[in-house]
């Protein structure tokens, strides 16, 4: 069955929900009277198009309401996750800081492939943003590969005030892809504009690498965000279906593609919530996703957000328990509390029978601090003694810490046999 045959038996299944609504833009200029092809078309979908100089490109807009539901959120929830953030002090990647809903930038785009440089065309911008008691959708489209000029015109003067994008591997693929196309045309078309970028990609992989099988954004809708996409047409498929469009002239065959950008943008709005909502602790999250974000604050030197969340896995966890009480005492260790890090260590070290770690900072305790060396020579033994049973890959570094744990042991006996 050809690619055409299969989207005109999901056509009945793509139209837009019933909270939406397609907005029609205004003409340009005085190209009101201008014929594009499909025009009509183009029309009934929604979409305008948008005249510079001698060439055009096509506009759509989309309207949802803000208590519309897309997932677990409704997308007025978007503005008390981001007001949240003015209670966390501490730096993160993605704190809002003093920004407003309405100053994000939900951004993704569709190209005519998956590698970067020249050779890849963006055919597809698209955005969301919540704008007067509304989530509007833009989406500007290219018709053909010699109309970048009007579609970068119109999209660099439409987000010429942005302030904070938002996106999924933007800052490694979408907003470079951006740049490269703008460095062909930059002489004919605005600058580009200076913003914050949250990239939640990044987020994601803090979050559920380790519990989901991938962390592509069509995994975290489903597994996490709770968005169920229903006859969606695959991204993969996008440049196939630009490409025979642009063979055709058939603008049907990109209604699906339409609607996956749309999507697209309208779920990056849940997930920065759901993200901002975990992250600053305004639900349930599991242990995993505790232990997960007192890591990323720990990355980032918060260490009292750090101990707070590693606090939070031992008091509602099982499973993380060791590796949230090491890192407790390695905090606390660095802060110079070290009695509370001994008290880790020694938790772990009786609970532990398989990990040198607790017994050998327990031996550097006892030697360095308390200046009893037969404490410090009886830990030390028990971490090498541990150490020992273990297997290892690197000759080279199990070398270094045989070595490291003789002279330890050497010099503990030595001291010993000085102060005795």
């Amino acid at each position: 069955m050809s690619i055409q045959n299969k989207l005109n038996r999901l056509k009945k299944h793509m139209g837009n929900p019933s909270s939406t609504r397609s907005v029609p833009l205004p003409p340009n200029d005085d190209m009101s009277n201008k014929i594009i092809e499909n025009g009509d078309y183009w029309e009934k979908f929604g979409a305008s198009p948008y005249f510079f100089e001698d060439d055009y490109c096509i506009i759509r807009k989309v309207e949802y309401p803000l208590d519309h539901l897309w997932g677990r959120y409704r997308f007025d929830e978007l503005d008390i996750a981001v007001n949240k953030w003015k209670d966390v002090k501490a730096k993160h990647p993605l704190h809002a800081n003093e920004l407003q809903a309405s100053d994000l930038l939900f951004f993704d785009t569709e190209t005519t492939g998956l590698n970067g440089g020249a050779g890849n065309t963006i055919f597809m911008l698209g955005m969301s943003q919540v704008k007067d008691e509304h989530v509007i959708v833009h989406q500007f489209f290219l018709p053909g590969p010699g109309s970048e000029v009007a579609l970068y015109h119109y999209f660099l003067n439409h987000v010429k005030e942005l302030k904070n994008l938002v996106t999924y591997n933007g800052k490694s693929f979408d907003w470079p892809q951006v740049k490269t196309r703008h460095t062909l045309i930059r002489d004919f078309v605005p600058s580009l504009p200076e913003f914050g970028h949250f990239d939640l990609l990044h987020g994601a992989r803090r979050l559920w690498k380790d519990t989901l099988p991938e962390v592509k954004l069509s995994v975290v809708e489903r597994e996490i965000l709770g968005v169920d996409r229903i006859h969606d047409t695959p991204g993969y498929l996008a440049p196939i279906l630009y490409f025979q469009y642009c063979k055709e002239g058939d603008p049907t065959l990109l209604e699906g593609v339409f609607r996956h950008n749309e999507w697209d943008v309208l779920s990056l709005i849940t997930l920065y919530t759901h993200m901002s909502n975990t992250i600053q602790g305004n639900k349930i999250r599991t242990e995993r996703e505790t232990f997960a974000i007192a890591r990323w604050f720990e990355s980032l030197n918060e260490q009292e957000k750090a101990i707070e969340a590693y606090k939070e896995v031992l008091e509602t966890g099982i499973t993380l328990d060791s590796q949230a009480k090491k890192a407790l005492a390695k905090l606390y260790k660095k802060q110079g509390k070290i009695d509370r890090a001994v008290l880790f260590w020694q938790e772990l070290e009786a609970e532990n029978a398989m990990d040198e770690e607790p017994a050998l900072e327990l031996s550097k305790y006892f030697e360095h601090t308390v200046k009893d060396f037969e404490l410090a020579l009886k830990f030390a033994d028990r971490a090498f003694s541990i150490w020992k049973s273990k297997k290892r890959l690197l000759k080279k570094k199990e070398e270094q810490e045989k070595m490291a744990f003789a002279k330890r042991i050497e010099r503990l006996e030595q001291r010993i046999i000085h102060y005795s």
